[in-house]
């Protein structure tokens, strides 16, 4: 096969391993060459069971080891697996199946707005920005200077996408259609609220860590901006690094205790409105309560 029939058929894998249901985001993993984003080859490739084996104490930092690929061949790169971006930090091009359940499940539209905080390299920011199309806009922030000069220059020819280099926390983007939090955070942060439009979707990895500077583990949060309110479940589990700057310790302490319980499947909805902590407030912080109450129990208590 040629090269552009193997991203055609790496794309089909990650629809068929994923379940993706976004015929244009399947289009856009056929369309967006991965290798011009990681760089020239051989390539270190993540070997699945010394990542698999992480524990919520682990330090994603001092764990995973990697093969090198036999030689620079792009094709290594179109199957469903871990890359690195940085093998002495650990820091990975994320799995494709994993972003692509992610992003499938952003709901992008042709025409979004979105920002993506902890863009890398700039791979999967190309893939928004596929699928929104020259009509939306797609904002990448990256808190590492070297990494978002590389998402700069590789996302240089799409003029509907900007790369700025900054802290996501502290980051004003403006109304978003949709903001897809690619970094563990210990709790949401109120900007990111405030800047969902409405009927809006926001993706945020809730994970707990050894410290501030350490990848964790957690779920994926997915909130909907309603007229009512905000609707909020998690969706998948999630390992990842951390969010600087979104992470406090007794954040994640507290998160950890509730973690411990099992019960984030109960999660229904986010309120913002002022209330004392009960037993239906799942994860309860300032300016936000994660809450088992449906969403519209929710909006009448608010």
């Amino acid at each position: 096969m040629n090269l552009d029939e193997i991203r055609q058929y790496y794309a089909e894998e990650i629809r068929a391993v994923a379940n993706i249901q976004t015929e244009a985001l399947v289009a856009a993993f056929a369309l967006v060459p991965r290798e011009h984003f990681l760089g020239p080859g051989p390539w270190q490739i993540a070997n699945p069971d010394s990542w698999q084996a992480m524990t919520p104490n682990a330090n994603l930092k001092g764990a995973g080891s990697y093969r090198t690929t036999e030689d620079d061949n792009p094709r290594h790169l179109y199957h469903n697996v871990l890359t690195a971006i940085d093998a002495e930090r650990k820091l990975n091009n994320g799995q494709p199946s994993g972003l692509a359940s992610w992003l499938d499940a952003l709901e992008l539209r042709a025409g979004d707005r979105v920002l993506h905080v902890g863009c890398g390299v700039g791979y999967y920011t190309a893939i928004i920005a596929e699928v929104v199309g020259a009509s939306g806009h797609v904002i990448g922030v990256e808190i590492d200077p070297d990494l978002a000069g590389r998402a700069r220059r590789n996302l240089a020819d799409l003029d509907h996408v900007e790369v700025v280099q900054s802290d996501g926390r502290e980051f004003d983007s403006g109304p978003a259609d949709a903001i897809f939090i690619n970094a563990g955070a210990t709790h949401p942060q109120l900007m990111w609220l405030d800047n969902l439009s409405l009927g809006g979707r926001l993706l945020l990895p809730l994970t707990v860590a050894r410290d501030e500077v350490s990848g964790g583990m957690g779920f994926m949060l997915k909130v909907n901006r309603v007229e009512s309110g905000y609707a909020a479940h998690f969706i998948s589990p999630v390992a990842i690094f951390p969010c600087i700057g979104a992470r406090d310790a007794e954040s994640n302490q507290r998160l950890r205790e509730t973690m411990a319980k099992g019960t984030w499947g109960t999660v229904q909805s986010l309120r913002r409105d002022a209330h004392e902590a009960s037993e239906t407030c799942w994860l309860h912080g300032e300016g936000f309560c994660l809450s088992t109450l449906p969403l519209a129990t929710a909006s009448a208590h608010g």
